[in-house]
């Protein structure tokens, strides 16, 4: 666990018990803090009643309180909170703003940020497989993993990565990253943002808590996020700000986890940020094909008679499943569950590499009508029929695609249970 004595006889209200919540709540009384938690389930409560107050901080004193710990997944933009934080004089922060209140008492050590719309996690684990195979001491947190203070201390010479959503670094106000970074951006969360210049604004942010010779990375490809990454240049020089360019990528067809455009970016960033850190080319580029990747985004769990399977169950959307199709010429692709919209629009483009669609769920109807004027398709309804199918009419050199652009909640309790599923089916075969 991560603490510090600057926790030490002071007070913190907790807003949310989740992972996050409930891992701040132990580091806080750890140290030192007298802490008064809440959250709207009986359950959540009942873990930290041991150790912390349990009221509603809205019906509450809030008088004499060092700060509001507030889940990222709590709306401060509307959530009545936020002007009860106002009018106590107390700010709202998260556990990564804890994590920073906490680095002078840690072994001396470096930290990463990664931010950006798409590919933080993706990013971030390679980073940590990259610094982790350098024989570096590494921790993964943040929006990914494990909660950073639920995790011990690493010992000096240590890197923490965190994955931070705006969420989180709306929260944050002292994490100065050794190497932050900004993948790219798009709207998102337009709900907790006034327009998507505040959701850019928020991502921004990571890089004002910046403080002196940190590191600045910018991936290249989209020009909301080069807006950024020239206001940072202007302000603090190119000595300490990179612009990561895909198209210097050499060598992404050895790194199997790591197929597709859009990973390009992704390796660029972290390539910039390991160098950054000190790592060589001869260090990193060995690391790239063990990276595994993450389970249930573009997974691959198995190849069967030059048959390459991939799970890609975490794409629950069109969008999200585009840039799996545009990753492999020879797609089997299986698609299908609980529609979230009415098309596949985002996903058109890269309809001339299907080889043919296999439909599944609820949506299988639709998707058949949406995809046959495109594409041969195939009504399979139950994953197992979708796979076994492929399997038996793919050629060597195909790839048999789980990437449903749907949720999983008409046949499966969530998207992990539907690539697990899948992952099963696969290694039955």
């Amino acid at each position: 666990m991560i603490t510090t004595p600057a926790f030490k006889d002071r007070k913190f209200v907790i807003l949310g018990l989740a992972r996050s919540g409930l891992s701040a709540a132990r580091a806080l009384v750890a140290g030192g803090a007298e802490v008064l938690a809440w959250d709207n389930d009986e359950g959540a409560r009942a873990k930290v009643a041991d150790i912390a107050t349990i009221a509603d901080p809205l019906l509450s004193d809030l008088t004499g309180y060092t700060a509001i710990v507030v889940s990222p997944g709590v709306p401060i933009n509307r959530h009545p909170i936020a002007d009860k934080a106002k009018a106590a004089g107390i700010p709202l922060i998260g556990d990564i703003e804890l994590f920073a209140m906490a680095r002078p008492n840690l072994p001396p050590h470096r930290v990463v940020g990664i931010t950006g719309t798409n590919g933080k996690s993706t990013t971030t684990a390679l980073v940590h497989h990259l610094l982790e195979s350098a024989s570096i001491p590494v921790r993964m947190g943040g929006n990914i993993g494990l909660p950073i203070l639920s995790q011990a201390p690493l010992p000096a010479g240590g890197v923490y990565v965190l994955e931070l959503s705006s969420y989180q670094i709306d929260i944050t106000q002292s994490l100065a990253c050794e190497a932050a970074a900004l993948i790219n951006l798009s709207p998102d969360h337009l709900d907790r943002y006034d327009g998507y210049e505040g959701y850019i604004a928020s991502k921004a942010r990571l890089f004002a808590m910046q403080t002196g010779k940190e590191f600045s990375v910018f991936g290249k490809g989209d020009a909301d996020t080069e807006r950024v990454y020239n206001e940072v240049l202007a302000r603090r020089g190119a000595e300490y700000v990179h612009l990561a360019d895909p198209q210097l990528v050499t060598g992404q067809a050895e790194w199997p986890s790591l197929q597709g455009p859009h990973n390009l970016q992704n390796i660029a960033v972290a390539i910039a940020i390991v160098e950054s850190l000190g790592l060589t080319e001869a260090q990193w580029r060995p690391a790239m094909r063990s990276f595994d990747g993450l389970a249930h985004r573009m997974e691959v769990v198995a190849e069967r008679k030059g048959v390459l399977f991939v799970n890609d169950s975490k794409a629950t959307n069109a969008a999200s499943t585009a840039p799996a199709l545009a990753a492999y010429p020879r797609v089997h692709w299986i698609v299908g569950g609980l529609p979230k919209t009415d098309n596949l629009d985002e996903c058109i483009p890269n309809f001339g590499h299907v080889v043919k669609a296999y439909t599944i769920g609820e949506a299988g109807p639709l998707f058949h009508e949406l995809l046959s004027p495109y594409m041969p398709v195939e009504r399979s309804e139950m994953m197992g029929a979708a796979v076994h199918s492929a399997a038996a009419q793919a050629e060597p050199g195909d790839v048999i695609l789980l990437s449903p652009a749907c949720a999983s909640f008409d046949q499966f309790k969530d998207f992990e249970a539907r690539g697990d599923a899948f992952r099963a089916i696969v290694e039955a075969l």
